[in-house]
């Protein structure tokens, strides 16, 4: 007996060195993904974030002061006006569709976006002498719309009023360097309240944000995505998803929230502390307050499978245990090597789930794989057991676990409610299948043969 339970010791050893080895090759394919999206997002445009549209105009101011020698000197210093709309609403429908790398794929949407910005007092773009007797100098007032990948954008224009402007690529405002830009005149900005309508259509990968950059900001998106993940600062106040896309508006006061100056005044550098859960690494200041939706991926068959590989020692370990009750009670007797195949085979499911996953939808490669075990394990359970009749409900059990497995992996929030469900009702049916046998005569009625055997032998 003592021999046996070190030889059981070694095969379950062997089998999670082998899930772990399985379990490997998962992480491994999950890094190979991540590379495919990367190379997808380098070759067209990453996460996309709407900055803007806001109105600057860069300016300088010299002034002659006496220096130490008595002789005059030109000091000068360079500002930015910026004028902020005071409504902001943005309506926009994005599309996805998938781009693949090899075996792996990744969704990129296309947004098509109305954008309307109304500024209702424009003086903020006229200069302030802090020197007296100084000389200003300012430039052409910018309308400028940042986004975080220019590459992806694949049609813009606006409209002041019934004038259509011509953008221009490149912002020319500090930190936010990418976009487009169209040149006002002052006759325009002075020519307060002032309207722009902007149609864009931009391209991107994995997720979209949007700045609250107007005194109230309202938003609209549209999507053919099902699978939504509503994050940043602001959640949104409507949100609707269904089997055919989702629907959802935010609206944001600037009394909600610091992005408008974070942008205008160039302090959002200083405020990383504050919002760590937004970052975007393509701009210099990378923490500004934004709302955003990504666009979550279901068919990452790696994730499943690598929540699934972690269910594999339980499975084997409960696979033994029904082995074990038949082979105790029926007083049979079962070979450490064939425990090893049977666990050899529980483990094979894994890895043919994660290799057949990569070309078909996860749902079918989980039944060809789980019905290939169980008809496999049925099989061999009939011989090692010695009859169908222990073979079969040993073939249904394994069955069982693997559409409890299944049940657990497609209801995340409440996995460990069902698992705990699961395991306690298996307990309880092993306790009552086992509460009238008698431990201490059933062990001697299994050590009396291998006794009459050594005394034979002396």
């Amino acid at each position: 007996m003592k021999q046996k339970m070190f030889a059981l010791a070694l095969v379950v050893i062997l089998l999670v060195l082998a899930l772990l080895k399985i379990s490997g090759v998962v992480h491994d394919r999950q890094t190979y993904r991540q590379i495919a999206i990367q190379s997808v997002a380098q070759s067209l445009a990453g996460p996309q974030t709407l900055t803007g549209p806001l109105i600057h105009r860069a300016c300088t101011e010299e002034w002659d002061v006496l220096n130490a020698d008595k002789r005059v000197q030109t000091e000068r210093r360079e500002f930015t006006l910026v004028a902020a709309p005071a409504s902001l609403t943005v309506k926009g429908a994005s599309k996805l569709e998938p781009r693949a790398r090899g075996l792996h794929a990744t969704q990129v949407f296309t947004l098509k976006a109305d954008i309307v910005a109304e500024w209702t007092d424009t003086s903020a773009l006229k200069p302030t002498a802090e020197h007296t007797g100084s000389r200003m100098n300012c430039g052409q007032p910018l309308l400028m719309m940042a986004v975080s990948d220019s590459r992806g954008i694949r049609h813009a224009s606006v409209k002041m009023g019934e004038q259509v402007l011509a953008l221009k690529p490149g912002t020319f405002y500090g930190s936010y360097p990418r976009g487009v830009h169209a040149p006002l005149s002052m006759a325009m900005v002075g020519a307060a309240p002032l309207q722009a309508q902007i149609e864009l259509e931009l391209v991107g990968t994995e997720s979209i944000s949007v700045v609250p950059l107007g005194g109230d900001t309202r938003v609209q998106l549209t999507s053919n995505w099902p699978h939504p993940s509503f994050s940043g600062q602001f959640l949104p106040v409507d949100r609707k998803v269904t089997e055919d896309g989702f629907e959802a508006s935010w609206r944001v006061s600037s009394l909600a929230s610091t992005a408008q100056q974070d942008v205008t005044q160039g302090d959002a550098g200083k405020r990383k502390s504050v919002c760590p859960s937004y970052t975007d690494s393509s701009m210099t200041h990378s923490c500004v307050e934004a709302f955003s939706v990504t666009f979550v991926d279901p068919s990452n068959t790696y994730a499943l499978s690598d929540r699934a590989t972690k269910y594999g020692l339980l499975f084997i370990g409960l696979t033994f245990l029904a082995v074990g009750l038949f082979e105790f009670m029926k007083s049979l007797r079962v070979h450490p090597i064939q425990y090893l195949l049977v666990g050899a085979a529980m483990s094979m499911f894994f890895l043919l789930l994660v290799s057949l996953s990569e070309h078909m939808p996860f749902e079918t490669a989980y039944a060809i794989a789980s019905s290939a075990c169980v008809l496999l394990l049925t099989y061999y359970a009939s011989h090692m057991l010695g009859s169908w009749s222990r073979g079969l409900p040993f073939g249904l059990g394994i069955a069982t676990l693997y559409g409890m497995l299944f049940v657990l992996l497609r209801m995340e929030q409440t996995a460990l409610l069902l698992g705990a469900v699961a395991l306690f009702a298996v307990l309880a049916a092993i306790m009552m299948l086992t509460r009238q046998i008698d431990w201490y005569a059933r062990f001697k009625q299994m050590e009396a043969p291998k006794q009459e055997a050594a005394k034979a032998v002396a």
